[in-house]
């Protein structure tokens, strides 16, 4: 008699799907390898934009001079700055008004009121606050990470399941360690989401920044590039930006499977 193994195929093979490094570099080089065709047939004019072999050529010619990376490693260090203390204020406060009701209503209320306000638009302001230097390209980046670090907290949070909360209650577990064990491991897969948003968003408010008021830097260089009509080097700048976007997300990945490998 056949039984019911044997009758109905096996079906809950689960939901994972997996990166495919290789997919990944192979669409990068193939959408360079068809910009150079492109250009290299006419079929895209080189008047107004440039080619691969050309930006490389731009690139070589600048790390070699080491304006390259002046201009880089001056970018990199507001990048790094601004993200970190936007990230460090927005989780604790995020925190707060995720765990506690006494501050949500007038956290919230505080974050949904200056979050729509265009952060570009409050460069000029915080460059009256804070100096043309560093501090005002510095407030910019991190202003513009916080706001949306606390609302990924916040709905991490909330997104936990309250049943693993009943749980460690039934259990007579103590108020900090069903935060520490149950919600903030609940909610840490949002939160890390939430930094390759915020690290995007720095990345904008930088150029931004650095094109306003700054002698070195990316979005300066950039700017320069494009007033002189240097299609090549704006192109380079531009290159640059998404080399880093690329390795951050880089490192957000490998942060991720690090950090949520009980997964």
């Amino acid at each position: 008699m056949p039984t019911l193994e044997g009758m109905v195929p096996f079906r809950a093979r689960g939901f994972a799907p997996r990166d495919i490094p290789a997919a990944s570099v192979g669409t990068l080089i193939g959408l360079l390898a068809l910009w150079q065709a492109a250009a290299s047939f006419g079929w895209i004019s080189t008047a107004f934009t440039s080619d691969p072999f050309s930006i490389g050529r731009a690139l070589w010619i600048l790390a070699r001079s080491g304006q390259l990376w002046v201009n880089l490693w001056a970018s990199l260090q507001r990048l790094a700055i601004g993200w970190v203390v936007g990230t460090v204020a927005g989780l604790a406060l995020g925190l707060v008004v995720g765990l506690f009701t006494v501050a949500r209503s007038p956290g919230m209320a505080v974050v949904s009121a200056l979050f729509p306000v265009p952060k570009i638009a409050l460069v000029p302001l915080f460059i009256i606050w804070f100096g043309i230097g560093e501090g005002s390209k510095v407030a910019t980046l991190a202003f513009g990470v916080f706001f949306p670090t606390v609302i990924n907290v916040v709905a991490g949070i909330d997104g936990v399941p309250r049943s693993l909360i009943r749980m460690g209650q039934a259990f007579n577990m103590s108020w900090r360690s069903i935060v520490l064990k149950i919600v903030l491991p609940g909610a840490l897969p949002v939160i890390l989401s939430g930094f390759r948003i915020t690290t995007s968003t720095a990345i904008i408010l930088l150029v931004a920044a650095e094109m306003i008021g700054a002698e070195k830097g990316i979005g300066a260089f950039v700017l320069e590039a494009g007033n002189l009509y240097d299609i090549d080097n704006l192109l380079a700048g531009l290159v640059l930006l998404s080399v880093i976007g690329l390795v951050v997300s880089w490192v957000l990945g490998r942060l991720e499977r690090a950090l949520l490998a009980w997964r």
